[in-house]
């Protein structure tokens, strides 16, 4: 099992005495007497409204007129209410209670560009664009409860416009600065958002993406949109609709006396859509106070996120990361460095030159980053002074042992901490975290996130010893979780808490292991059963990386007469193949060898890149799909949908020698 041999064979990360008694959790710990993470854990799934109240207090999170009950279950575990009758907003805590103190002057926002060019926002500065914004939006009719969408690639304004909106009590729906007209009209549509915030081009890998004309195509189908507020980034013309179109505002206008719209505190201020296996995405719904809790729990009290840190954490506003960033990071008072465009491009390094040249304190990378650093060597490593950085945070997918002990080694030196972080947008952020107060392993969740009563069950929702694959569960409602789906109750239902009655099913393979580490296994719908004995994905897929001959690799089922399901394998080569039939039959023994003859994949295709959503997950269905002859689903979060042209016209080899024909 990978979880037991990482053990046995890797590093580990233990924090010192003096740096765990100096972080947050700690201060959180000494201040209401508890004596260690695992002391918490339990208190905080045992005696909820006790937690979430210690929690709100100890982060200083404001209400204009406070709740009376932070927790009510009445409607049942899948409905809960939280900080009823309190009142509050977003820019309440993110901004407006950092006036008049030390943080007002610091700086709110470093950006970068993928030309070089630079800016610096303060938190007085970035409040000066909220509030110019916020007045446009109340000028052009947006009112609380509105939807409306930020389509913008990662700059100070994107910041800003989502602040804005919550402002003004409206609900803010990022949407990925990648997307075509179709994904963008589909979710206008069905969010019925009045109004847009774009630019005119985004750029990313030296290419301009015209972003305002694809949202003027989107935008043919979508009459509800009222007002489109435009970013000029050129001087190419992009104001389409003399009725619709309003410039962004300019700096140099001043919006004075711009009040904060004080809301309810269950009252939604994102609306963030999540891709569905088929049919359409599903719309989760965040609250003022839900969001608030949820960053301060996950990036405050685990991650270690303090107002003198600076975050370097790569994304998209149609991530749930990209909110994250923004929110947590202004929570806290602490500096978000954004940069637009790959952390790959224009060089390889661009990543580390961002932490050198800004000094990041805190990282967050995905694995797949990693291995693709291990082709060119720790050397990739060099010149850059990283000196600054005290925490390295990973979310995505799951490690392979040879990446994470790779990365400990050559960026984390041995001393700095992988804080391993999963969840999902639906929960708003981590099920599953590391923090500098648990011991970490290879691949590991330090533990589970106090509060949320997280599990590894099996189908009947019984909980399985250490060392067994089950479903990731969650036994508590959590703050940060999705108020349901949007217009959507049933299938919000249906998709997390019908599989086990009482639960909520993630939709993730968990196990624990003897020291209290967690793992994950991949997605439970990507589980193969072979013969009648059950893997998951990322188990086989380490095994073939482990032979060093991939950059990468996803493993599937696909339909077989003798066995019901096979494995087939969809590979990134390390090195440019000669015979790739005889690179099948050393990868197929290697799998063999590992998990027995039963599991030796029939099927491999060799491809220049596996197919990953915008947050680096890698999408087994297509492949499966595409061998298979299934139907794709919705390929709406997909990134790079070149590649499914790739799987179709590539030959599917057999280890044996033989090629079939290629793929359907």
């Amino acid at each position: 099992m990978v979880a037991s041999d990482a053990i046995q064979k890797g590093p580990h990360w233990e924090p010192s005495p003096d740096v765990a008694r100096r972080t947050t959790i700690a201060a959180f710990l000494r201040q209401h007497g508890i004596a260690d993470l695992q002391g918490l854990i339990a208190r905080a799934d045992t005696e909820p409204d006790w937690y979430w109240n210690a929690l709100l207090q100890f982060f200083d999170i404001r209400f204009t007129q406070p709740y009376t009950k932070v927790l009510d279950i009445s409607d049942g575990i899948e409905w809960p209410v939280w900080c009823q009758g309190g009142r509050t907003n977003v820019v309440l805590n993110c901004l407006d209670k950092h006036k008049g103190t030390p943080v007002w002057t610091r700086p709110a926002v470093i950006y970068e560009g993928e030309d070089g060019s630079r800016r610096t926002l303060s938190y007085a500065e970035l409040d000066a664009e909220v509030c110019r914004l916020a007045a446009l939006l109340r000028a052009r009719n947006v009112k609380v409860g509105d939807v409306v969408a930020i389509y913008l690639p990662m700059v100070p304004e994107a910041a800003a416009a989502f602040l804005a909106i919550a402002k003004i009590g409206a609900i803010a729906m990022p949407l990925f600065s990648g997307f075509g007209p179709q994904p963008i009209a589909e979710r206008l549509a069905d969010a019925d958002a009045c109004a847009v915030l774009t630019a005119d081009v985004g750029y990313r890998r030296g290419k301009a993406i015209p972003m305002k004309e694809t949202l003027d195509r989107a935008l043919v189908s979508s009459p509800g949109v009222h007002t489109v507020i435009v970013l000029a980034r050129t001087e190419m013309q992009s104001i389409t609709s003399a009725t619709r179109d309003v410039p962004w505002p300019a700096g140099s206008e001043t919006a004075d006396n711009v009040p904060t719209e004080i809301v309810d505190a269950e009252a939604p201020v994102m609306l963030m859509y999540s891709s569905g296996t088929t049919g359409k995405p599903k719309g989760t719904v965040h609250t003022h106070c839900g969001i608030l809790a949820k960053n301060a729990l996950d990036v405050g009290l685990c991650i270690d996120l303090k107002a003198d840190d600076r975050l370097l954490w790569m994304s998209d506003m149609g991530w749930i990361v990209g909110p994250k960033v923004v929110v947590s990071a202004t929570l806290l008072g602490a500096t978000m460095i954004l940069a637009e465009g790959a952390p790959d491009w224009p060089r390889q390094t661009r990543l580390w030159q961002l932490a050198h040249d800004h000094k990041a304190t805190i990282i967050g990378i995905v694995p797949t980053m990693v291995r693709q650093m291990m082709r060119h060597g720790p050397q990739i490593l060099d010149g850059f002074d990283l000196s600054a950085l005290r925490t390295t945070i990973s979310i995505g997918e799951p490690w392979t042992p040879d990446a994470w002990i790779w990365f400990f080694e050559h960026v984390c030196k041995r001393k700095l901490p992988i804080l391993n972080y999963a969840g999902g947008t639906e929960c708003g952020g981590a099920i599953l975290i590391s923090s500098y107060l648990s011991p970490l392993r290879p691949c590991s969740f330090g533990h589970a996130v106090p509060g949320c009563g997280a599990d590894v069950v099996d189908a009947e929702g019984r909980s399985l010893p250490p060392g067994e694959i089950g479903e990731l569960v969650m036994r508590r409602p959590s703050i940060g979780m999705t108020r349901g789906l949007w217009r959507a109750p049933e299938r919000y239902i249906e998709s997390y808490w019908k599989v086990i009655p009482g639960m909520w099913v993630q939709g993730d393979l968990a196990s624990r292991d003897r020291y209290g580490a967690w793992y994950l296994h991949g997605r439970s719908d990507d589980t193969i059963k072979i013969s009648g004995k059950r893997i998951g994905p990322a188990e086989i897929e380490t095994a073939l990386m482990t032979t060093g001959l991939l950059a990468d690799a996803a493993v599937v089922s696909v339909p077989d007469p003798i066995t019901g399901s096979a494995l087939a394998c969809a590979c990134v080569p390390a090195a440019k193949v000669g015979d790739s039939a005889a690179l099948a039959s050393r990868l197929a023994s290697a799998v063999g060898d590992s998990f027995g003859a039963s599991f030796r994949p029939k099927q491999f295709i060799f491809v220049p890149e596996l197919p990953r959503t915008r947050n680096q997950k890698v999408m087994r269905r297509v492949i499966r799909g595409v061998l298979s002859g299934a139907p794709l689903g919705d390929l709406s979060s997909l990134a790079n949908p070149e590649t499914i042209d790739a799987l179709r016209q590539e030959s599917v080899v057999t280890p044996a020698g033989g090629c079939a024909s290629p793929a359907a």
